[in-house]
């Protein structure tokens, strides 16, 4: 096997057991057993534990010394410090958003806003939200804050964002008396009138709710 196809062989792999992760096979602490995976996907160790390591860098499992990997614990305590983190750089990135975004960014929030809407928020058969929905919230909060104009912040967030995904699944599929699109409309409306200072506030407060819903 050449080195192009041991890549993808690798993406694969880390892809198969990203969307096993975050469409919840695998349970909050479940151990995540490397032969186990190599056999039942066909592939070889030294590929599962790259794919392993992969998503431990991105806070979508935990590796410890004498047990392996595992999937985060729901009220791990680094929810809590992701979203403190996100409470503090995304509204900043927001109220610049809105303060030097021109008319192209505008329409970006609307037409993200507008998908987001329009797709439904959970599965066929229920349980956790649909991968297209999270796809489209993902898009509409990333277009928000496009508008500061600062790419090492941008890449900030990006890192921020993959490594909360687990949180904001759990946290959607828990919190059912929640007004998400509600709050969105809200966000979405704010950075379209300009007003700095509410939408600063809006997603200070949407953050903090989805790592609150997630406290035992």
């Amino acid at each position: 096997m050449n080195q192009g196809e041991t890549r993808a062989l690798g993406e694969r792999t880390y892809q198969q057991l990203l969307g096993e992760i975050l469409g919840g096979e695998h349970p909050p602490g479940a151990p995540l057993r490397p032969q186990a995976i190599a056999d039942r996907l066909g592939v070889s160790l030294v590929v599962v534990r790259e794919a392993l390591t992969r998503l431990s860098g991105e806070g979508l499992a935990e590796r410890y010394a004498n047990r392996g990997f595992t999937v985060p614990e729901a009220s791990d305590d680094r929810w809590r410090e992701l979203a403190h983190a996100r409470s503090l750089l995304e509204p900043v990135m927001l109220r610049d958003a809105v303060e030097r975004g021109d008319l192209d960014w505008e329409s970006s929030v609307v037409a993200a806003h507008h998908r987001l809407a329009a797709t439904p928020i959970g599965t066929e058969t229920g349980g956790h939200v649909s991968e297209q929905w999270s796809l489209a919230h993902g898009r509409f909060h990333r277009a928000l804050i496009e508008g500061c104009g600062n790419d090492v912040m941008l890449g900030v967030f990006d890192r921020f964002w993959r490594s909360s995904e687990l949180a904001r699944r759990w946290s959607v599929d828990i919190s059912t008396d929640r007004d998400i699109a509600g709050e969105h409309a809200q966000l979405a409306q704010a950075a379209c009138d300009r007003d700095g200072d509410r939408a600063q506030r809006l997603l200070r407060a949407h953050i903090l709710r989805t790592v609150r819903r997630l406290q035992p």
